[in-house]
Parts: structure tokens; sequence; C-alpha cells
């Protein structure tokens, strides 16, 4: 069976462009994502990354450390890093994982169910499909997605959902569709519109069961 919310997150030791790496203990004291890439030197790979390096500066305001896998070796990534600088125009400021042996692939279950791995495998052979995993302070996952691999991710939707995971991490709360940051929560059932007034002032019921308040600052 997969990985599932609210499991551990498998660690591991690995090398990455920013030398051993011992998962947990890298984590930290914050969030984490690792996001997984079929091959280097691969065109919607290179779109992603850079995006992730753009974002640089969003994932530190929310105390969120970033992690790229991919199946090829560190000295492969650092010359692959300097495509994806030239294409996106930042730096990539974030490690990326040597998984040669595919150890953190299938840690994860990265790999699509027809998976086929001979020596000299190419990008379809290992095609690691673009799996997303948010990760708590407490190591737990908290969300997870999975993208095939002619899909880009979409790394708005991904800050978007780090923020309503953030919002509502050990909060009597849940974010509506669409929801963007700033914007109404939706008050949990195991909370009475008595006591939801009491704790969090105004609530607007909208049906017995559908009760906003505004989102803790």
């Amino acid at each position: 069976m997969g990985l599932r919310i609210n499991d551990i997150a498998p660690d591991f030791t690995a090398q990455s462009t920013e030398g051993e790496i011992s998962f947990h203990d890298w984590i930290g004291g914050g969030y984490a994502i690792i996001f997984s890439h079929p091959k280097d030197f691969t065109p919607v790979c290179t779109t992603e990354f850079g995006a992730v390096a753009q974002l640089a500066g969003e994932f530190e305001k929310r105390q969120t450390k970033v992690i790229g896998v991919s199946v090829d070796s560190v000295a492969e990534h650092r010359k692959w890093a300097a495509d994806i600088a030239a294409f996106s125009g930042s730096p990539v400021n974030f490690p990326i994982i040597d998984d040669t042996s595919l150890t953190v692939a299938k840690a994860y279950d990265m790999l699509p169910a027809d998976a086929y791995l001979p020596d000299g495998r190419t990008p379809a052979h290992s095609a690691t499909v673009r799996t997303v995993f948010i990760i708590g302070p407490d190591r737990k996952i908290r969300l997870t997605m999975a993208y095939p691999m002619s899909v880009g991710r979409n790394f708005a939707e991904i800050l978007r959902a780090l923020d309503a995971v953030q919002a509502t991490d050990g909060a009597p709360f849940a974010t509506p569709a669409n929801w963007l940051p700033g914007q109404d929560v939706i008050v949990g059932l195991a909370v009475s519109t008595e006591d939801a007034r009491a704790r969090f002032g105004k609530v607007d019921v909208r049906l017995p069961y559908l009760r906003f308040t505004e989102a803790p600052k």
C-alpha cells in the first residue's frame, strides 16, 4: 500500500548537490516539500525546477524547505542546474538528491504501476511520476499530489496548498474550494457555533454544517 496522509514520511540518507542529507534531520523544525523527477536534462522537469527556484523566497517565508529527487548522479545534477538557472533566471538554491539507486523513488512509491527498470534505463523506464509530498515538522505527510509525466505541475497551486495546510494544521478549521490566504476558513464540525463565536468571534452560518470565520493571522 502506498503512503497515506498522516503516515511518517520515510527517512533516508542520500547524497545531494548540497552533500549528504539525512532527511528527517534536514527537515529541522519547519515544513518540507519533496518532489520527484524522472531524469535530468528533460524539458518539463527543467521548467519545474526553474519554477521552484523562482519561488525560493516564498518557501522561505513559510519556513519550508524544498528538495528535489531525480534518478541521476550529483555530477549530472550540477551540470543540469546551469541549464535551469539559464532558463528561469534564478539559481537552483535547493538540494537535488542523487537517486540513481531509486531508493527514494521506491520508498515514496513514486514509480508508476508499469515501471520497468533495465540497465541503461531511459526517462520512460524510470518514469517517476511527478509526485509532491508536503511534510510537517512532526515528519508526518500532510498532503500528496501526483501528476503523469506529460503534465507539468502548477507550483502556484502547491504554494496555495502549503498555505492551506499551515492555516489548518492543528486547528479546528478547513479551507473551502479555491481558498486563498486572507479568505475566511470553515469551522470544523466538532466545534459548536456557540463555542466558535466564543473562541473566534464572528461566525457566518451559511448552513447548519457550513460556518465561516476569519482565518487566524
